[in-house]
């Protein structure tokens, strides 16, 4: 039953914005990052070639599994359905979130 689930995951990526869809979405072993396993394109017409996915799928290419950081992602959906992969500009002028830490140690003695 779990193999049936598709995800659509978006993603801010060198201020572009990655939509790529997979079919397992776990937090990571590695502290910060969601691990992204079995990527799915989509089995269109090899006559008519959609650009931008042909171009995320030669980025993707070999990639058995991705670690994406937390706080560039901006949403996780389960879909019924495959889209179409793409990479698009980030809208929004010259307003930029600033990256923040997830996790912020205390001090060393315990105290705050």
């Amino acid at each position: 039953m779990s193999a049936r689930r598709l995800y659509r995951i978006s993603f801010v990526n060198q201020g572009k914005v990655y939509e790529i869809y997979a079919r397992s979405v776990a937090q990571g072993s590695l502290f910060g990052f969601i691990e992204v396993e079995k990527l799915v394109f989509g089995t269109r017409s090899t006559v008519v070639l959609d650009p931008a996915e042909e171009r995320i799928k030669t980025e993707f290419t070999g990639v058995r599994r991705s670690f994406i950081p937390m706080h560039a992602i901006l949403r996780i959906d389960e879909v019924e359905k495959e889209g179409v992969s793409k990479i698009s500009a980030v809208e929004g002028g010259n307003v930029a979130q600033f990256p923040m830490p997830i996790y912020t140690p205390g001090r060393p003695d315990g105290g705050e």
